[in-house]
C-alpha cells in the first residue's frame, strides 16, 4: 500500500517550509523541500522577470520533477511524505511571470514531464493577509527577496486563490488561514492545524512521543 503523500501549498513567505518540518517531526513523515536559493537564475529573475523567467521557471520544473521520482519508492514502500510544495505551482507562477507565447511552450512541457509523478492524496493551503505575508518576508530576509515587487505578491495571492479552488476539483484541499496563528512558538496553534488535518485527510503516522 502507498504512503500518504501531502503537500503544504501557499504564496511565498506563508510558512510552508516551517510547517512541514513541524509536521514531519510530529508525524514521523519523509520531508520533502522544494529547491529555491540552488536556482542560479533567481537573483537575475527578481532584477529582470522579462529577461529571466522561462530559464527560472524551468530550473524549477526540473528540479521538482525529479525530486517527485526520487520520493516514489519511499510512497511505494508505504512511508509517508509531506511536502512544502505541490507540482501544480509551476504553472502558477509561470502564468504570472511568462508571456503567453512561452506559457503556452511552457505548460506543454509541464503536461509531458508531470503526467506520471505521484499525485498527493491531499493539499493543506496556507494563506494570510497582505501585511502578514509581507511582513514575513521581510523577516526572513533572503538576499534575492529584498527587490520584490509587493504588487507581485498580491497578484501571486490571486493566482493561489483561484488555482486552489480549480485544483480542489480533483484533489482534497484544506485552507487553513494563518494570519493570526504562530505554529512556531504556540505549540496550541501547531495542535489545531494537526487537528484539521487529521480529520481531513486521516491519520498519519503521528510520533507517540510527542
Amino acid at each position: 500500500m502507498d504512503g500518504t503523500f501531502i503537500c503544504v501549498e501557499g504564496v511565498i513567505g506563508v510558512g510552508k517550509t516551517t510547517l512541514v518540518t513541524k509536521l514531519s517531526a510530529q508525524f514521523q513523515t519523509e520531508p520533502l523541500y522544494e529547491i529555491v536559493a540552488e536556482n542560479p537564475y533567481l537573483e537575475k529573475f527578481y532584477d529582470d522577470m522579462d529577461a529571466w523567467s522561462f530559464q527560472t521557471e524551468m530550473f524549477f520544473l526540473c528540479n521538482r520533477v525529479k525530486q517527485l521520482e526520487d520520493i516514489g519508492k519511499i510512497l511505494t514502500e508505504g512511508q509517508p511524505v509531506l511536502s512544502d510544495y505541490y507540482i501544480g505551482k509551476n504553472l502558477i507562477f509561470a502564468h504570472q511571470t511568462l508571456d503567453e507565447q512561452k506559457y503556452d511552450q511552457y505548460k506543454r512541457i509541464y503536461n509531458i514531464v508531470s503526467e506520471h509523478l505521484p499525485k498527493p492524496k491531499g493539499i493543506l493551503y496556507l494563506k494570510a493577509d497582505f501585511d502578514t505575508i509581507m511582513h514575513r518576508i521581510k523577516q526572513r530576509d533572503r538576499s534575492f527577496e529584498r527587490k520584490m515587487d509587493p504588487f507581485y505578491i498580491q497578484s501571486l495571492m490571486q493566482d493561489y486563490d483561484q488555482a486552489m479552488t480549480a485544483i480542489s476539483d480533483v484533489i482534497p484541499v484544506l485552507t487553513i488561514d494563518t494570519t493570526h496563528l504562530d505554529f512556531v512558538t504556540n505549540q496550541d496553534d501547531l495542535n489545531l492545524i494537526i487537528q484539521q488535518i487529521t480529520s481531513t485527510f486521516g491519520s498519519l503516522k503521528e510520533n507517540k512521543h510527542d
